[in-house]
């Protein structure tokens, strides 16, 4: 029971206030009345999670076994997963519920239940909950590397890519039973628990030991940005982010266009974040001293008066 006078739990977090928008006329949105004028809203929903995520495992972390209601952004089975493993108690969704209707707390239940179910069987640690590891892959199809004369991984585009359809047609000719699917797993192979389905209050908090300030980071453990070149489509997009807010630390193969991350690399994650295509970029151990080059020498450095 919770002391006189003092809260037995906390809801966190609630909207955060803002300006949904304003026309190129100078009207924001909504405008009410003749005079279209508006005021500030609360804003929910996907865009408040990240705040809802830091608020809630920092109160759970200050206050190991307080009840904590999770609020803000919870769309999915996943989310509402995630809200747990930061220290949440119970939830609270709105907004998808605004934008769809409450049949689909049904699905978030059914879909927690069989993310827990999941964590029970250890052949599918590699998972990300429901989503299987990424295989490699060419736009959704999967693909064989290929490399041409020199070593280097043909691209699928341009000439490239019709080189490839005729290695692939050679292949083929030679070992027609090559491209075939792999048989289906029948009954006996289906993934049954290993160890006890974890209870929803076994994972409540279950993140919160690897969160923590800053300096509790070790930053000895650096790393560095990996492309795969048979998944890569040759957007350009981690070159143009790189170049322009990071280090200039992928060059583009003068021939073949594939991006390449250079040891300029600090491991900053942002070429990560830009890439259109899942895990085509992953980020590995760095195997060589961390010594990050800003482009000027501390020679260069001029005092300011």
């Amino acid at each position: 029971m919770p002391c006189p006078g003092r809260a037995s739990g906390v809801s966190a977090i609630n909207t955060v206030q803002g300006l949904m928008s304003v026309d190129c006329e100078g009207v924001p949105y909504p405008a009410i009345g003749q005079e279209k004028l508006t005021t500030y809203g609360g804003v929910s929903g996907n865009a408040v999670r990240p705040i809802a995520l830091k608020a809630v495992s920092a109160i759970a972390r200050a206050l190991p076994g307080f009840a904590i209601m999770g609020i803000g952004g919870i769309d999915s089975a996943d989310t509402a997963l995630q809200f747990l493993e930061c220290g949440a108690t119970v939830l609270q969704i709105g907004s998808a519920v605004q934008n769809q209707d409450f049949t689909l707390i049904e699905d978030y239940e059914v879909g927690l239940k069989t993310l827990l179910y999941l964590k029970s069987i250890d052949s599918l640690r590699g998972w990300s909950g429901q989503s299987p590891p990424t295989p490699t892959h060419q736009k959704g199809k999967p693909l064989a590397t290929i490399r041409d004369e020199n070593g280097k991984v043909l691209p699928h585009f341009g000439k490239f890519k019709k080189k490839r359809e005729e290695l692939l047609l050679a292949a083929k000719l030679q070992d027609p039973l090559s491209g075939q699917e792999p048989e289906r797993q029948g009954p006996d192979h289906w993934n049954l628990p290993e160890r006890p389905v974890p209870s929803v209050r076994a994972v409540v908090g279950s993140a919160l030991p690897r969160i923590g300030d800053y300096k509790g980071l070790d930053k000895e453990q650096q790393v560095v940005a990996v492309i795969n070149d048979d998944m890569c489509i040759n957007c350009g997009k981690c070159y143009m982010t790189c170049n322009d807010s990071g280090y200039q630390a992928i060059q583009l193969d003068p021939e073949t266009h594939i991006p390449h991350v250079t040891d300029d690399c600090t491991g900053c994650n942002l070429c990560v974040s830009v890439c259109p295509i899942i895990d085509c970029i992953s980020m590995v151990r760095k195997q060589i001293p961390h010594i990050i080059k800003r482009g000027v020498l501390a020679s260069q450095h001029v005092a300011v008066q």
